[in-house]
Parts: C-alpha cells; sequence; structure tokens
C-alpha cells in the first residue's frame, strides 16, 4: 500500500518524525548513562555483547548497521575503558571475538535497568496501550521489511507469523 507520492512527501512528517525520536532517545540514554562513563552507542554494543550473545564484530555491525571502521574505533574505545577485549579464534587467526572483561559483565548487568528507565523517559507522554500499539506497528514495519534480526529476535517466521 503507497501511503507517500511525490506530491505530498514534502507535507509528510513520517520521516523526520522517526529521526527525531531516534535522536531523542540517544540523548535520554546518554543523560542516564553518564555515571557510567559510555556513550548510548556504547550502551548498544555492550548489551547486544552481553545480553543478546553476539561476540564478532561483524554481528555488531549487522545488528548496529555500522561499517566495520566505525565499529573499529567503537571497540578501540571499550578496549581503552576496559569494558571488553578482542580475542583472537584459536582455528582462524583472521576471526576475532568479543568478550566482557569482569568490569562489562558488572556494567551489563545494570544495562536493561538503565535501558528500561530512559525508554520510560522517552515514553512518558504515553498510556500502556499506546506503548504497546506502537511496539507492534514498529515491528510489523521492520518485519514486512524482512529485517532479519527482528524476525530472528521476536520469534517471527518468514511469512511474519509468530
Amino acid at each position: 500500500m503507497k501511503h507517500f507520492t511525490p506530491e505530498n512527501f514534502h507535507a509528510g512528517l513520517m520521516g523526520l518524525l522517526i529521526g527525531r525520536v531516534d535522536g531523542l532517545k540517544n540523548r535520554i540514554l546518554d543523560t542516564h548513562l553518564v555515571p557510567y562513563g559510555v556513550t548510548s552507542s556504547q550502551f548498544k554494543v555492550l548489551i547486544i555483547v552481553g545480553q543478546f550473545g553476539s561476540d564478532t564484530p561483524v554481528e555488531l555491525c549487522r545488528h548496529l548497521s555500522l561499517d566495520s571502521g566505525s565499529m573499529t574505533r567503537m571497540l578501540d574505545r571499550l578496549e581503552q575503558k576496559e569494558l571488553i577485549v578482542r580475542v583472537r579464534s584459536e582455528t582462524d587467526r583472521r576471526q576475532v571475538h568479543l568478550a566482557l572483561t569482569a568490569e562489562g559483565q558488572k556494567l551489563s548487568g545494570l544495562l536493561p535497568m538503565i535501558g528500561a528507565d530512559a525508554m520510560n523517559d522517552l515514553f512518558s507522554a504515553l498510556d500502556n496501550v499506546e506503548v504497546k500499539s506502537l511496539e507492534q506497528i514498529l515491528t510489523k514495519v521492520l518485519v514486512a521489511a524482512d529485517d532479519q534480526i527482528t524476525i530472528s529476535r521476536l520469534g517471527f517466521n518468514q511469512s511474519g507469523a509468530k
């Protein structure tokens, strides 16, 4: 179904709103992360490694839609903060695996609480039904776009059914 045309696109706000909400989410998350010395971008890497078990830079690039150069710089910063370590694969020296340090594991355990607090701030203007509806709508958009991360993480099959 087509909702936008070249004639009405200039008056539409959808792309602007989605981008602005994403930026707001990151700013709120950054505020919550100040006491821990990490940024919202670093939070995303740590939570994917710590909570979702992704352990290679390639997987992280796919999850976060980052290029390998950006990911290398991000991992360098997290390594400098002593939150992660890179470990060469014993079977394939070209491959690098990521692991949380003891400090990284400690912080990783706090990330769901920090993330929940930030999301509660972000969506404080919505009631429970509106939040659930927004989640369903965004999920529907991503599943329809064949977003494999959403499909695999949420247990959808290829037809979009759970």
